[in-house]
């Protein structure tokens, strides 16, 4: 009989379809990027998810990011994502930590549990760092997203090597620390586009506030150049590690 994963299996064959309900993947930054990510994942067919992101909805998210509606304006992106997950598939087993990773949380984050695949879809240098560190101590095959904002172009994403990469600003921090670090490989998914200088707005460069319906406030605490988005560049960005992701764990 038909299942939800029928088609999937004409395409990759039963003994792939079983390999990914048996893997955990564990994705940080549920996102522009991640929330799409999670979406190409679950729809795969892979069994164990770990979400993690501190974050909440935010009206601002809503031009980008799978998980934001008017109703999910002032919940936590993880559980907001991990309830959708469910809708998707209720067999899967789904963890969700609402935290913002830091190198502090590594140790207690990694011990006890089994990770098959790590996906990074955060912006915060020091955080992508650490997690590539851990990942490769550990022995855990990462994927990491560098710069989807300020792009207005989806096919000019490609996966490759970050020291094959060029253009991007977050690919040149990147290569440079990673290089110092001695890490000699790391797979990502970078854009080929130049960046586009945001149009100057109130938002553009400022502290502001988001004030969400449930009454959740929360404010930039230093100035900041926030970056322009569309709906249809992260999520690109996102279903293309997905694809990465699950060709990887059934080792396409």
């Amino acid at each position: 009989m038909p299942d939800e994963f029928s088609r999937t299996e004409l395409l990759i064959g039963s003994k792939a379809i079983e390999k990914l309900k048996l893997s955990t993947v564990a994705v940080f930054g549920i996102g522009g990027v991640g929330s799409y990510t999670v979406e190409g994942l679950v729809r795969a067919g892979v069994g164990s998810l770990i979400l993690i992101d501190d974050d909440r909805v935010c009206l601002t998210n809503i031009n980008r990011q799978l998980h934001a509606t008017r109703k999910t304006i002032g919940k936590f992106k993880a559980d907001v994502m991990g309830e959708r997950v469910l809708e998707i598939n209720p067999k899967v087993s789904v963890e969700v930590l609402k935290t913002f990773y830091t190198a502090n949380e590594a140790e207690s984050f990694f011990t006890g549990r089994k990770i098959d695949y790590i996906v990074d879809a955060i912006d915060t240098v020091s955080a992508k760092l650490d997690l590539v560190m851990q990942a490769k101590r550990r022995g855990i095959p990462i994927i990491s997203c560098m710069g989807a904002g300020n792009k207005l172009d989806p096919t000019r994403f490609e996966v490759t090597d970050i020291y094959k990469t060029s253009i991007c600003p977050l690919c040149k921090v990147m290569r440079h620390e990673l290089r110092q670090r001695g890490v000699e490989s790391l797979k990502v998914v970078y854009s080929q586009e130049m960046p586009i200088k945001p149009v100057e707005t109130d938002q553009t460069s400022c502290k502001y506030h988001c004030v969400c319906p449930e009454g959740t406030k929360r404010k930039c605490t230093e100035r900041r150049q926030v970056p322009g988005s569309i709906s249809f560049v992260p999520s690109v960005a996102g279903l293309i590690i997905a694809g990465e992701a699950v060709k990887d764990l059934i080792s396409i």
